[in-house]
């Protein structure tokens, strides 16, 4: 294409025949508005800085004009991969994601939405508030306060008074009325503040709730990033103090109430809501099922707790028809803890509660070698890291590997052999079935 010819010295001419010579010559590059501000420019009319708005003219002299696509730039692109998946190309940064489609109408939509998050931040929520009203009407309106009832709604018995206390909790209230789809994590650190830990509890629980019901797109918090609960100091009763407690407890209720959390590390609970027909005399034991526990129906058994002469004392001595304590299970089991407290108060004893007793009778098992599976089912612990950490502060003496050995080979029999089975296959129709020191069948041995 030929090049422009070189404008004529137009110092003497004017503005009207300036233009005139220029829309007669025409010009192959530029027209219109273009033509007319370089010239200008030259004139002295336009100042050169205002060189960048022509489109990236890098000077007056040169009329480099860039296409007005490449000024509006868009930030993400799209490629594909010889494998057919298209990835979406950051033009910043290079960064290249896939997007798990080799659909090219749906990577071109995915293209589209990532663009427009960029350059129109502004119109995403309102954009997402379209979507999810489409899928879930109340997705866009529900708050916190309304997942915490849900909750509440769902649970029954003491489970329920605990919820219903829980939800309460004035450091939710920066959080009630807030939207869940629209909550962010700083919006939770200011309920988290304080470090206290039935918060923190609660909280999470609520937030995981809502994430299961998929009331939540995402976590709020991820879950390794969840401040770590911080609990307080928990110790056992020791025997000094159990027997101090006892001697000064002028109420025989209490004070057989007290020996019997000692002796068997029931919980308070558990414990004050016993009756007469929870105790067989016959076979010395004690059954009953762990109120904790009742919300998740028959299908725990509870366990058979043979209990001790001491035990046997303490139970001869409340009433032998309906329950064991009257009033203690009249009463609030926070009423229980404050009578208790205001005890160890009284004998200056501080660190310990009405819980100390489980403790101490998971602390009195371990250092006794007394089994860890008849302590969790003494306790009702399911988990063992949950019994553990009842026992973790038991001072354990581990016993000379050597010394166990030298008595073990003087007395071989103090170790419980296995009992061997013998089963007669040659006789199907009678089979026989023996234990002890009986010699398996030829059969058997051969197998």
């Amino acid at each position: 294409m030929a090049l422009l010819s070189p404008i004529p010295t137009l110092a003497s001419n004017s503005k009207r025949q300036l233009r005139n010579e220029l829309e007669t010559r025409g010009d192959r590059f530029f027209t219109g508005f273009f033509t007319y501000l370089a010239a200008l420019a030259e004139l002295g009319h336009c100042s050169v800085n205002a060189c960048p708005l022509l489109a990236y003219c890098r000077s007056a002299g040169r009329f480099t004009l860039a296409t007005m696509s490449e000024a509006m730039k868009q930030q993400f692109g799209l490629i594909q991969r010889p494998w057919g998946v298209y990835y979406l190309k950051n033009k910043v940064t290079g960064e290249q994601t896939s997007l798990k489609t080799n659909d090219r109408n749906e990577a071109q939509r995915l293209l589209q939405a990532h663009n427009d998050t960029h350059s129109q931040p502004h119109f995403n929520l309102a954009l997402a508030r379209v979507y999810t009203n489409g899928a879930d009407p109340k997705l866009g309106t529900r708050t916190w306060q309304e997942v915490m009832d849900h909750i509440v709604q769902r649970k029954t018995g003491e489970t329920l008074r605990r919820w219903e206390v829980a939800i309460k909790d004035q450091n939710f209230d920066c959080i009630r009325n807030l939207l869940v789809v629209e909550t962010r994590a700083d919006q939770f650190d200011r309920a988290l503040a304080d470090g206290k830990v039935s918060t923190n509890v609660y909280l999470r629980r609520i937030h995981n709730h809502a994430l299961a019901m998929e009331w939540l797109f995402k976590s709020v918090i991820p879950r390794l990033l969840w401040p770590k609960p911080v609990f307080k100091d928990k110790r056992a009763v020791t025997s000094e103090e159990h027997t101090t407690i006892v001697a000064r407890e002028g109420n025989p209720e209490r004070r057989d109430f007290y020996e019997l959390l000692w002796h068997t590390g029931a919980s308070q609970t558990d414990a004050a809501y016993l009756t007469a027909e929870d105790v067989d005399w016959a076979s010395s034991t004690i059954s009953y099922t762990r109120k904790k526990l009742k919300s998740r129906g028959t299908a725990i058994k509870p366990p058979l707790i043979r209990f001790s002469a001491e035990v046997t004392a303490i139970l001869k001595r409340r009433p032998q028809a309906g329950p064991l304590f009257p009033y203690l299970r009249s009463v609030r089991a926070g009423d229980r803890a404050t009578e208790f407290k205001q005890r160890c108060l009284g004998l200056e004893i501080k660190g310990i509660s009405l819980h100390s007793y489980r403790y101490a009778w998971a602390e009195r098992a371990r250092k006794c070698g007394y089994p860890q599976r008849f302590a969790q089912e003494a306790l009702g612990h399911n988990s063992k890291a949950v019994h553990h950490a009842y026992s973790k502060h038991a001072e354990v003496t581990v016993p000379s590997l050597d010394d166990w050995e030298k008595e073990w080979k003087k007395n071989p029999q103090t170790v419980a052999q296995p009992k061997v089975v013998s089963v007669n296959f040659q006789s199907p129709q009678s089979p026989a079935v023996t234990t002890g020191d009986a010699q398996p069948s030829a059969l058997a041995q051969a197998s």
